[in-house]
């Protein structure tokens, strides 16, 4: 199995998927997607497969969506993913791409219904919160 994972290593979240995927056996392909950030037509791609509109996929905390007045409703698909080309750090991360699908993994504890090999153990996240794997 290839796994695919959108990472940014300064995020928390991103940091517990990248080490649940490699408990599980699989080293992933990482793309640091704010150095390296998808095409539109690998963004518009993962949105079909996640089953997610541009919207949903914005992330506010921390990046310029307010300056760039995103919380306009009436803004369409194409301009939401031309603010996310021009800004990359309005993607959520992570994103993880697995034979079994794609998924936003928010919270971490997504990325484990789209891997093929289970954990074998409970995993600890960075915040001590226990996801159990059973």
């Amino acid at each position: 199995m290839t796994v695919t994972i959108y990472h940014n290593p300064q995020c928390g979240t991103s940091r517990n998927v990248l080490e649940m995927i490699r408990r599980s056996g699989e080293e992933p392909k990482i793309i640091h997607y704010l150095e390296t950030p998808p095409t539109r037509v690998e963004l518009e791609m993962l949105l079909v497969q996640m089953r997610m509109s541009a919207r949903d996929l914005l992330r506010q905390k921390g990046t310029p969506y307010d300056e760039l007045g995103l919380e306009d409703e009436t803004l369409s698909e194409d301009e939401l993913i031309d603010a996310m080309m021009m800004h990359p750090i309005l993607i959520n991360r992570p994103i993880v791409v697995t034979d079994k699908g794609a998924a936003l993994c928010r919270p971490s504890e997504k990325v484990l219904y789209i891997l093929n090999m289970p954990l074998d153990q409970p995993f600890t996240k960075e915040d001590g919160e226990v996801v159990r794997t059973a």
